[in-house]
Formats: structure tokens, sequence, C-alpha cells
């Protein structure tokens, strides 16, 4: 697999639906995936698929300025797969009413989502906090013209692409493209398309539901996941997906050690500093939307490494508060992560990753370090190179510093009986590794596998009326997985290694 099979896998996942999707579900003849994303209109639903490539079929459409020549196939079944997985993680299932329909081949489909699940938000939204879910009823969008919101769209992705100078680039940069429009897609005032009349969505834009009839996620957060899976499984020789929670510490006896305020200040801000160079080798090796948690968008020293690293121009921070600031005040200087982060890897790397996060986190430290004490030999007159015992003190007080904690669990734990739709889904596997975290015989039902959702969840629902919930895949157990990661995390952090 090149990198440029990477990053277009990714940005391919993040262009899947668009980001108006929304607000033309129900309104749109085209339907959602007629919007800004028509090069992906097939992505859910659809068996055959051409030999080569997908025409994107509009020049008019985002993805058609993008991929000029087409999206290669094993790209769309990643994606395709991506989405599947990461509307499963999102949110519960929901009906679809089954209705044949005749298409050109003489096939027999089933297309229409249950009446009575339908939600036409433009006329009702409605946005649900995802914590304590609060309600915030929007009255009416009805009267926004569905064109006009559709050309917002694109003007604003599409002067990202200006910016990049890469809208008519034969080779262009993926990966920046990829981070761009990560980064900067949420701000639909970035670029100036979100222009002062009556289709103004000002910050709704950032909070556009991914599914209308759940609106407690944002469409960012669902395109986030699905190009976190896709790019996991662009770059796994077997298309695997794994779980890799890491941890760096100790953090209470660090933060003891302080006596005034400036040292818990000092503390918290290196401890954050850390937490970034422990999660950096993941970012540059997938993207930052590969990291679950913490969310990265927006963090102002992961916009300093796009701006100083990856090379987005200058203009696009331009309004960034960290850019106007030269006091401690500067959000820089604020300790804005925590020491421990969940990202979405390629399974056959997960081990590969975490220890270069080790390597990179203590290296980052040694460096800094060493300029220390090469300040400090400086300060005091002596021989910054000739002098050699400080560099060796400061070696020994830092080894093994900081201590960095990891645990990886494959979804390939999961399998899928019908692989070509990803369902009838054998958990075995993963039943026999949550077992010795659980206290129970192998095999016996727990966490997550022995609550009501599961059960209610872990089969296709069939009422015998014609109505059918969509069979589970492996995105379903999500909250599965993620418990069993922080739990071998847990037990890591316990063991004592005498290597």
């Amino acid at each position: 697999m090149t990198d440029d099979t990477l990053w277009t896998t990714k940005l391919a996942a993040r262009l899947h639906d668009p980001a108006e999707k929304a607000l033309v579900l129900l309104r749109d003849p085209a339907g959602h995936e007629g919007g800004t994303s028509r090069a992906l209109k097939r992505l859910l639903g659809f068996e055959q698929l051409p030999p080569e490539t997908i025409d994107p079929d509009n020049d008019e459409v985002l993805s058609r300025v993008l991929f000029k020549k087409g999206m290669p196939t094993a790209i769309y079944r990643h994606v395709q797969r991506a989405d599947w997985w990461a509307a499963a993680a999102d949110r519960p299932q929901w009906p679809m009413q089954e209705i044949p329909v005749t298409t050109q081949t003489g096939e027999q489909k089933t297309l229409a989502v249950a009446p009575w699940a339908r939600v036409d938000w433009a006329r009702r939204p409605v946005l649900i906090h995802p914590l304590t879910a609060e309600t915030c009823d929007l009255g009416s969008l009805a009267d926004t013209e569905i064109e006009a919101i559709k050309q917002r769209s694109f003007d604003h992705f599409s002067e990202l692409l200006v910016k990049l100078c890469a809208q008519d680039a034969e080779n262009p940069d993926w990966r920046k493209i990829l981070l761009t429009f990560w980064r900067f897609g949420p701000e639909l005032a970035k670029a100036g398309a979100d222009t002062e009349d009556f289709h103004k969505l000002g910050a709704l834009w950032e909070l556009l539901p991914a599914d209308t009839r759940v609106p407690d996620h944002s469409i960012w957060d669902h395109l986030d996941l699905s190009s976190a899976f896709a790019g996991a499984f662009a770059a796994d020789p077997n298309g695997e997906a794994a779980l890799l929670a890491l941890s760096i510490g100790p953090v209470q006896p660090f933060i003891a050690a302080a006596r005034k305020m400036e040292d818990f200040w000092a503390g918290s801000h290196l401890l954050s500093r850390l937490a970034w160079e422990a999660m950096r080798p993941v970012c540059e090796a997938l993207g930052p939307d590969a990291i679950l948690f913490p969310r990265l968008r927006g963090i102002p020293q992961v916009d300093l490494w796009l701006r100083d690293a990856v090379g987005l121009p200058d203009e696009l921070f331009a309004d960034c508060d960290w850019m106007k600031s030269s006091t401690d005040a500067n959000p820089l200087f604020a300790s804005a992560l925590p020491n421990r982060s969940v990202a979405v890897v390629p399974a056959s790397q997960a081990r590969a990753l975490a220890e270069q996060c080790t390597q990179a986190v203590r290296g980052w430290l040694k460096r800094l370090g060493d300029e220390i004490v090469s300040r400090l030999l400086h300060e005091a007159g002596l021989d910054v190179e000739g002098t050699q015992t400080p560099y060796e003190q400061m070696k020994e007080q830092l080894a093994g510093f900081p201590e960095v904690y990891w645990a990886a669990v494959p979804f390939s734990l999961i399998r899928c009986r019908d692989m070509a739709r990803q369902r009838d889904l054998d958990v075995a596997r993963l039943l026999g590794a949550m077992a010795p975290f659980f206290g129970v015989e192998s095999g016996k039902p727990c966490g997550f596998l022995d609550t009501a959702a599961w059960k209610a969840l872990g089969k296709e629902i069939d009422w015998g009326d014609g109505t059918t919930f969509f069979a589970p895949n492996p995105g379903v157990l999500y909250p599965a997985v993620y418990d069993l990661a922080e739990r071998v995390l847990a037990a890591s952090k316990a063991a004592r290694p005498f290597a």
C-alpha cells in the first residue's frame, strides 16, 4: 500500500456523506448522497461494483474535483465497510421497510426507511446534548433553499482547496487535503462561504447531525470515525483494525511534587505536552482523526504541528487565538490534553505504533533535558560540550520516564460469517478474551455482551410485517472492544516487568 492510497481512502471516507446531509434529507430529489458527495452515491446498500473504478458522475460535485479519474473499487470497499461500522458504533439501528424495486439489471432491492422512522429535520430541527440529553429546538429551517445550502458547502471545501493550491494540481498532496478538510471542514466561515444572507448557517454548521433521528452527534463525528476506520482498513494487509489505548504517567507523584502555583502550571503543561508527543506518531502515520479520544481538532499544539510540520498555509490559522497572543495566556501554554488516548489503528501495526509512541515521548523529553543542561552550563560559564557529567545525570534521572502503558484489542475478535455484508456475527473469540477480565467462564456472556442492549441488537430483528432492522455489524460492538481495551490497559499498569 502506498501513502497515497491511505490518504485517498481516508479522504474518500470523509466525503462519503455531505456535511449538509441533515438539511437535504427528504427534501432533495437526488437524495442526501446527491449533494457534495455524489461520487459515492452507491455507498449504502449496493452489492455490484464496476470492475476497476467508480465514476463520480457529475462534474459539479466536490468528489469530481478531487477524484477526476474515478475512485478505485478497492478504496470504495474500504469506505463502504468503514461507513457501516461507524454508523453502527455511532447510533442504534433503525428499521427498513421492505419494498421490492426492480433495477435496470433486474435485481430486487429494498430501499425505503420505515415511514415512522423518517424525520424531516429541516422542518423540525432538534439537537440533543450527547451527555445531558437536553434538547434544543431550533424552530424551523424549512425555508432554507436546498441548492443554496449545497452550493455553500461546495464553495467552502473548494475554497479550502484553492488556499492549498490543490484545485488543479495534477499530483495533489492528498495528506494535506485530508488534514485541511479534517481541521477546517467544520468551520464554514474559514473560507468565507457562509455569506451574510438568508441562508447563513453560522454555528449550526458544526452541529449538523449525522442522523436526524438521533441528533446527539454531528456529521463531523461520523466522518471522523469513518475516516479512522477506513484508514486502518487500508493500511492493514488483511484489512483489520484494532483499538489502541495508551497512557503515560505517573501523574499524581509528578503533580504532588509541586510546591507553588507556578509548579502546578508548569507540571500540568509539561504533562500535556508529553501527551501530545506520545500521540504524535499516530497522527503522523494515520492522521489526527485516528485518535478518537481526546478529540484533537482545534487543539493549539495540534494546529502548530499542522502549520509547521505538515505545512498547511499560515492564512488558515490567522484567526486562531494562539496566533494572536505573545504572553503566557496564549492557549499554546494551556494544559489541553489528558495523559491517555484511544485510537483506531491497523491491527498489524498496533505494537509498532505503541513502541513508536513510547520512543517519541521519551526521545522528546531527553532532547529537552539536554537543552536545559546546555543552557545551565552556558549560564554558568562552563564548557557546554566538554562537561559530560550533568548530561549523564540528566539521562539517569529521565531513564524510563515517562512510563508508557498500552493495550491493543483487534476487531478481528469479532468474525463476520457474512463478509460481504459484514453481518451474522460470531463473538466466541471476543467472549473468550473478555472472560478473564470479568471473572467468568470462557464463552459465558459478560460485560456489554451481557447487557439488554446487546441482547436486543445482537441478532437480526424481523417483525414479520415486512419491516426489518439492519443486521448488526462489528461496529455495534465498539463498547465491548473499548471496555476490553481499558481492562487490558489497567492490567498492564498493574504488571511489574523484570526485564
